[in-house]
């Protein structure tokens, strides 16, 4: 890989200093995750005459395919090979160790390019805002995803797995699978894939034999994907526990499983595994899915200052919120699950950065089907010139990584129609620029 980055450099330094004579469209996008590959790939061949530059402020490309997929799925990866091929496109340059915002600023960016594209995803971590949040052992997911796949930005994160035998993950999506996967995963499984050696040495010493994976809601609301569901249901030498009460569908559960294939399928194995016996045995790990509740406060303990010990619940009860949607409410009912360590899965968040308006409540940058918008109005017709929006930042931290390939061709789209001809030396030469502050090889 360091090659191609080195390749990728020596390229973009010599197209940079050359002269333009025939004024190609210049276009920056920025994040190198699959929303930027996508994004960079279909604007080569909307454009055949765009010259692509994308950066990111990681010394290494792929963004989440590299650091957020689990080790264990490398049929996942396999689209690293296709974004490699892109990277390797004669008018494609991947820039490394730019961080916008520092390195460069967006109205920079702008002035040295056509179009510039955010594609750079969500980073930041939503907050519960209860208290205890900030003892020790509490992290988000994504800090824990990043830990155990190497990202430079998680190897310090030190999680103690040796203290605690029980570990709580906040919800239910494919994230929190993944977490749970790999914390009950035989590391002798996991050694044969690319996890981190460091994560891989704390997970052999790991004393964690109970993991909670905990919802607000119901089986039927469940936002993991049946694949991911089944993958975790069958790891060995774990036991699985269900409440069967809590599997049961009201009128309203049924309206909402209805029309909806991948929640049917996830309720019926949940309800098979529901209904297995029980196992019990020496090496033997357990796997809890608790619904209706939701955390309340975390627990200090008294015998580790400073450090998680619990996490207190109120159960719930849905309530209709419109057609076919169910919110949770609580009850007034306590209970606590004792733990030493918990992790978060309950949503990414995107940064703005400067001058690049946003949308806080929803956590996107305003736009319209990809192209920013001057303000949080809606109105279509306030639109940014040449700046472009792709992938979480455009639609929110939600999806597979294909579904940037459909975002991303919307915001190609929309880029098609928006571009007309291009004046001559309106742009600085981006050599000014950038070259003192690309990659660090």
């Amino acid at each position: 890989m360091q090659n191609v980055v080195i390749l990728q450099a020596r390229k973009w330094f010599s197209r940079s200093l050359s002269s333009f004579s025939s004024n190609p469209l210049k276009v920056c996008v920025v994040g190198s995750g699959p929303a930027g590959f996508y994004t960079a790939e279909k604007m080569l061949k909307a454009h055949q005459q765009a010259q692509v530059d994308i950066i990111d402020r990681l010394p290494t490309p792929f963004g989440l395919v590299r650091s957020g997929v689990a080790p264990d799925h490398p049929e996942t990866k396999i689209v690293i090979n296709q974004f490699s091929r892109v990277a390797q496109h004669e008018q494609c340059s991947f820039l490394g160790n730019v961080t916008l915002g520092s390195s460069i600023s967006l109205s920079e960016l702008r002035k040295l390019y056509h179009v510039v594209v955010l594609a750079y995803g969500a980073e930041s971590d939503r907050s519960l805002g209860i208290p205890g949040e900030s003892l020790k052992g509490i992290h988000s997911a994504r800090e824990f995803v990043w830990w155990y796949n190497g990202h430079p930005d998680g190897r310090n994160l030190d999680p103690d797995l040796k203290n605690t035998d029980a570990a709580v993950i906040l919800g239910q999506g494919n994230v929190a699978l993944d977490v749970a996967r790999i914390l009950l995963r035989p590391t002798a499984e996991l050694a044969t894939t690319d996890i981190a050696n460091y994560a891989l040495a704390a997970l052999e010493e790991s004393s964690i034999r109970k993991v909670y994976l905990v919802g607000r809601r119901g089986p039927a609301q469940a936002a993991c994907t049946a694949k991911e569901l089944r993958e975790i249901l069958g790891i060995r030498n774990v036991d699985i526990s269900i409440q069967e009460v809590d599997l049961r569908l009201t009128p309203a559960d049924e309206e909402e499983l209805k029309s909806n294939r991948i929640k049917r399928r996830v309720h019926e194995l949940l309800s098979k595994a529901a209904a297995k016996p029980r196992t019990a045995g020496l090496n033997q790990r357990e796997l809890h899915f608790v619904f209706f509740r939701k955390p309340d406060s975390f627990q200090e303990s008294e015998d580790r200052t400073g450090h998680v010990s619990g996490v207190h619940f109120e159960k719930t009860v849905l309530k209709g919120d419109g057609p076919g949607k169910q919110i949770a409410i609580g009850t007034g009912e306590f209970e606590d699950i004792k733990c030493g360590l918990v992790l978060k899965s309950i949503g990414y968040k995107s940064v703005p950065v400067d001058g690049l308006p946003f949308d806080y409540k929803k956590g996107i940058v305003p736009n319209f089907r990809g192209r920013v918008l001057s303000d949080t109005s809606g109105d279509p017709t306030l639109l940014e010139e040449g700046l472009y929006v792709c992938g979480w930042l455009k639609r929110g931290p939600t999806g597979i990584v294909a579904t940037n390939l459909h975002c991303a061709e919307e915001t190609v789209r929309v880029s098609w129609f928006s571009i007309h001809i291009i004046p001559k030396d309106t742009l600085t030469d981006r050599s000014s620029k950038i070259t003192t502050k690309s990659v660090t090889l």
